[in-house]
């Protein structure tokens, strides 16, 4: 049987997870063998919907992105479920909401809604308890035991380092499998992170973001048992098209034929098993 994101993310030193915004992106990180991969909010509104991450969308909208996508992957996903979109109950209906759509693992924080993208300036946090109080109430009232939970906090922004390791400790005892801190500043951040809390960290590497982009083994070295590079695939995708959109308004056509070939997207979107149903089946 496939490992389940638990047990890779106990396992893996650190576990490499990248971000899917569609449904093609997600069938392209199984065929490059990836073991799980994360869905983020930041990419679901701004692939899906062309808007930023500042708490515009909620959960129907969003949730209508991540079904798309679990639905073309068996891999182990971790989902972000923002804030929970709203109290305790909000945050248990999101969690059972996704568990229901095959999410493997969430990650919850503890921003004031709306809220934002965390290597964006203006974030403000609730008090620890209310956090507590969700994270108790996710992990008790989860569908399947084995679903991670993993809690965010974005008290370094707000108030500090030392708040956000108070914040972690508090937050394990609560019922959270891992911890993501997010938006440090520094290697050295990083490491005071990995060393104070020996527990399970994720590390969010944003490129163009606050934190030091670093590689997976890396990340290892200091302690970090999750690597996500949620938007990687986003933003070099995005590129690409304005890159390829402004080569043929020019005439220039230099990117003509340098993508995928016509066979090889084919094979990616699961034509062949399509075209063998038809030839078995089909009149």
């Amino acid at each position: 049987m496939p490992k389940s994101f638990r047990q890779l993310a106990n396992e893996a030193a650190p576990l490499l997870i990248p971000g899917a915004h569609d449904a093609l992106t997600a069938r392209i990180i199984k065929q490059t063998g990836f073991d799980a991969f994360m869905i983020g909010g930041f990419q679901i509104v701004g692939a899906r919907y062309g808007a930023p991450d500042i708490g515009l969308l909620g959960l129907g909208e969003i949730s209508a992105g991540v079904r798309d996508i679990l639905a073309v992957t068996d891999l182990p996903c971790l989902v972000d479920v923002d804030t929970g979109y709203g109290d305790v109950k909000n945050a248990v209906y999101t969690l059972n909401h996704y568990e229901r759509l095959g999410a493997q693992a969430i990650f919850i924080e503890d921003q004031v809604a709306p809220k934002r993208c965390g290597h964006l300036a203006g974030k403000k946090i609730v008090p620890t308890e209310e956090m507590e109080a969700k994270l108790r109430a996710c992990a008790g009232e989860r569908i399947n035991p084995d679903t991670f939970i993993i809690a965010r906090t974005d008290a370094i922004a707000t108030d500090g380092l030392d708040e956000a390791l108070q914040r972690g400790e508090r937050y394990m005892k609560s019922g959270a499998d891992a911890l993501f801190i997010e938006a440090p500043t520094s290697v050295e951040d990083m490491q005071r992170i990995c060393a104070e809390l020996p527990v399970p960290h994720l590390a969010n590497m944003i490129e163009g973001g606050v934190t030091p982009l670093m590689t997976p083994d890396d990340l290892g070295e200091i302690g970090y048992a999750i690597a996500s590079y949620g938007i990687t695939t986003l933003m070099l995708a995005a590129r690409t098209i304005r890159d390829t959109l402004v080569d043929i308004k020019s005439g220039e056509m230099k990117l003509a034929n340098t993508g995928l070939s016509f066979s090889e997207y084919l094979d990616i979107v699961d034509m062949p098993r399509w075209s063998d149903v038809e030839d078995r089946y089909g009149e």
